[in-house]
């Protein structure tokens, strides 16, 4: 016997008195208030599914902006590191990946080198000269880096840039540097592989080594995109159209739940396996704070013992997305470092971290010291 007292009693009783025909018709027919239509509000709020509507860019000023990274690139490796620019095939088969190599002028032998695969960031983004201080510094510490133009990126004309896949192909196509570095230097050592990025790059890293076949030993993502349904939400009907129109999207969050959420590393922390680092900041005006928060105490919560998070609470701000870009900067002309606290100590731990997963300074191929 359930016995049901108070309001609880009542509230059954009502439940079980039949409604009537006509009010039950009424609420099903009953139309929503008339509203005068705002028409420039109606257009600035619509965001098409079509891929035809993807937003068009300047593609011939990418591609001679895309000339001076290079040039620039050439002229501050030589002497330095040894540098150049090649082209893969993505292990989706149906596209050439261009990247950047960079290596030590003086190899060691085989397996001698880790090796990073660094993932730029933006929405249609690409491999800047600002990267070249952070470059240097990690082949100085011993690494191989390969950083990838995934699909989507900008400056290799209309077909590559059309062919974005926010969180789907293009993380195919970071990845497979893997298999170009396994193929043509014998003197990186397959077993000791990372990945890394800020923002979308980071966001790209979270989602490759939370795959269930990946060869990354760690990962490192700075200030990381990490949920698509709350970006989407708190960026609005512009920023949304570079998403819904994707070829292998076409629609909004609430029209492709499964894919946006396949596609948001917050929701793929149960699958991490391999050590992950996490820094973002409380004053990030791109991947609100809003957003990063949650899988920070996620990752605590479910991975302690495999991510290693910190959170830098306002920490000096560059350029228009202030914390968003505040361990990236980077002199324009001189392409040098402009050092704040918060760079200092999160680079310091980037470095601590990979180091300890890849340890760049070991030499296997080096000869076992006689007794």
């Amino acid at each position: 016997m359930i016995v049901r007292s108070g309001y609880g009693v009542l509230a059954a009783a009502l439940l079980m008195l039949p409604v009537p025909q006509g009010a039950q018709a009424q609420a099903q027919t009953t139309p929503r208030p008339a509203a005068a239509m705002d028409s420039a509000r109606a257009a600035d709020l619509y965001v098409s599914d079509r891929h035809e509507d993807h937003p068009v860019a300047n593609y011939d000023a990418h591609i001679l902006g895309k000339a001076r990274t290079d040039s620039i690139f050439e002229a501050r490796s030589r002497g330095v590191l040894d540098y150049r620019k090649i082209t893969y095939r993505s292990s989706v088969g149906d596209m050439d990946i261009p990247a950047y190599v960079y290596q030590p002028l003086e190899k060691r032998g085989r397996n001698g080198h880790p090796a990073l695969i660094w993932v730029h960031g933006g929405v249609h983004g690409n491999w800047t000269p600002n990267y070249w201080p952070f470059i240097r510094e990690a082949v100085e510490r011993g690494y191989v880096v390969i950083a990838p133009e995934y699909r989507g990126s900008t400056g290799y004309g209309p077909e590559h840039h059309n062919a974005i896949d926010y969180g789907g192909y293009e993380v195919d196509d970071a990845a497979s540097a893997y298999d170009w570095l396994q193929q043509n230097l014998p003197h990186v050592d397959p077993e000791r592989v990372g990945i890394m990025g800020w923002s979308h790059g980071g966001y790209i890293s979270i989602l490759a080594v939370t795959r269930g076949d990946h060869p990354f030993k760690a990962a490192a993502a700075i200030v990381p995109v990490t949920n698509l349904f709350f970006r989407l939400s708190y960026k609005g009907p512009r920023y949304q159209r570079s998403f819904s129109t994707q070829e292998r999207v076409q629609g909004l969050p609430f029209e492709q739940r499964e894919i946006y959420k396949e596609r948001s590393p917050y929701y793929q922390v149960e699958k991490l396996e391999v050590p992950l680092l996490v820094h973002i900041a409380t004053n990030d005006r791109d991947v609100n704070f809003e957003e990063a928060e949650p899988l920070v105490y996620k990752l605590n919560v479910l991975k302690p013992h495999l991510s290693e998070t910190k959170i830098y609470v306002d920490p000096a701000p560059w350029g228009g997305s202030e914390g968003h870009a505040f361990s990236r900067r980077v002199d324009n002309d001189t392409l040098e470092r402009v050092d704040s606290p918060a760079q200092i100590d999160s680079w310091n731990r980037v470095w601590a971290f990979l180091g300890e997963h890849l340890r760049p300074f070991e030499d296997p191929s080096a000869p076992a010291p006689s007794n």
